[in-house]
């Protein structure tokens, strides 16, 4: 144990802790009455614990977002958050930051990361009636069971709560056909909804998102994080991803108010049955709104209720130039200026060569196209072509600071750069 500690304390934070809860684990293998020392559970843990280098393999698909804690930031200057997709071996993603300053002049700097990399620990979150019975709807004869469970529990209910209701189920399952069947289809969609947790001392670029549940159990992808502002003028940090599970895909809903606590909750309808989907950062109308990828090809906006069900996307922006024809989709979310929403968009080309491109929307009715940039915004230089996924340069999500759009972007899958572009000019250009 001694020499285990002496190679491998440093490279983690509180290591011993980690050895024994995975002791625990597999104390039910231990002869019955067993007492194992300390020091032997430890070194157990350890027996059956391996590093997992969770950008081994690939870094790329970042996010940008004004940080919560503007602390001490030099005047002129914007502290951000960036999210990061890391991708290690097996091809498992997850979801990193990084934190730096953007300085009155626009021009980015990155703080260095933490040598550590800490996963937070998950926890119970609460679950919402609506998001069960839209996905509960989809399928067949299952309304009776359905309504047999939620009638009772109300808007919002815990695991336990649900449990509980299910175990009454179960006990009348004669009278209410493929109730087990429903039983099953209900854990499935309780089970994507949790919380993570980090202690206040691990700083944001040591927190790492770890897949959670068997939904995204392959990997957590391409999250587009949004400032998000309600009417109130409260405001909650949202990011949308992708869970993979190895054959299917959903999308998820993150939120988080300080990037310490966050939750996960499942989104679900049509319009956020594919990658893609990127908030708008406040209501239209009293709506939430939504850029989707319904149809996977195309730009389209769908508006919600609620943040997490969305029903049905409408057509915004359709392939029409060779270097988006074979895919279009955004890059993040809207960025609102005074001349109507700039959305950067990314095109899929011959030989799978993604671009991002940018279009600009009507303020008060997103629905209409007022702008669009005829040529690329970004192309993959002569030096970014080779890569982890060749002649890609992606991004989910860029803001705007001193009178400059800040365009963090993936680099063939292997590294992240950034790109900045005077807002004035660009705006012109899709005015043109």
């Amino acid at each position: 144990m001694d020499d285990v500690v002496a190679r491998f304390d440093s490279r983690h934070r509180n290591l011993g802790d980690t050895f024994r809860r995975h002791a625990r684990e597999l104390a039910d293998r231990l002869r019955p009455g067993a007492r194992v020392s300390d020091a032997r559970m430890v070194l157990l843990g350890a027996a059956f614990t391996g590093e997992y280098a969770i950008e081994g393999a690939a870094l790329c698909n970042p996010s940008i977002v004004a940080h919560c804690d503007q602390t001490d930031t030099a005047a002129g200057s914007l502290r951000f958050v960036m999210s990061v997709r890391g991708i290690g071996e097996g091809h498992r993603s997850s979801i990193g930051f990084r934190t730096g300053v953007i300085d009155d002049s626009g021009h980015p700097k990155v703080d260095p990361p933490s040598a550590l990399a800490t996963v937070g620990l998950a926890a119970p979150t609460l679950l919402d009636a609506a998001t069960f019975r839209h996905e509960l709807g989809r399928l067949d004869n299952v309304g009776e069971a359905a309504s047999y469970v939620f009638d009772a529990l109300g808007e919002w209910f815990s695991r336990a709560d649900l449990e509980r209701r299910l175990t009454d189920l179960e006990a009348n399952l004669s009278t209410r056909g493929r109730a087990l069947a429903t039983m099953s289809e209900i854990r499935a969609i309780a089970d994507r909804s949790y919380g993570v947790e980090f202690a206040p001392p691990i700083p944001i670029s040591e927190r790492v998102l770890w897949p959670a549940t068997e939904a995204e159990s392959v990997g957590m992808e391409d999250a587009r994080f949004v400032r998000f502002v309600d009417d109130d003028g409260s405001a909650t940090f949202y990011a949308t991803y992708t869970a993979y599970n190895g054959s299917r895909i959903s999308q998820q809903l993150l939120k988080t108010v300080d990037f310490r606590s966050f939750t996960s909750v499942p989104m679900v309808g049509q319009a956020a049955a594919n990658k893609g989907v990127a908030l708008f950062p406040r209501r239209i109308n009293g709506r939430y709104a939504a850029l989707s990828r319904a149809d996977r090809e195309s730009n389209s906006i769908a508006f919600s209720d609620r943040p997490y069900v969305w029903e049905e996307a409408q057509p915004l922006q359709r392939p029409v130039s060779p270097w988006e024809v074979l895919q279009l989709g955004n890059c993040g979310s809207p960025i609102e200026t005074d001349a109507g929403w700039l959305v950067l968009t990314h095109g899929v080309g011959p030989m799978r060569t993604y671009r991002i491109g940018a279009i600009l929307l009507d303020l008060d009715d997103p629905t209409k196209v007022v702008g669009r940039l005829c040529e690329p915004l970004l192309s993959p230089a002569p030096d970014e072509r080779n890569g982890y996924v060749p002649n890609v340069v992606y991004s989910c999500g860029a803001l705007v600071h001193a009178d400059t759009l800040v365009l963090p972007y993936g680099i063939g899958d292997a590294a992240i750069g950034f790109a900045t572009v005077p807002l004035r000019e660009l705006l012109l250009a899709l005015r043109e």
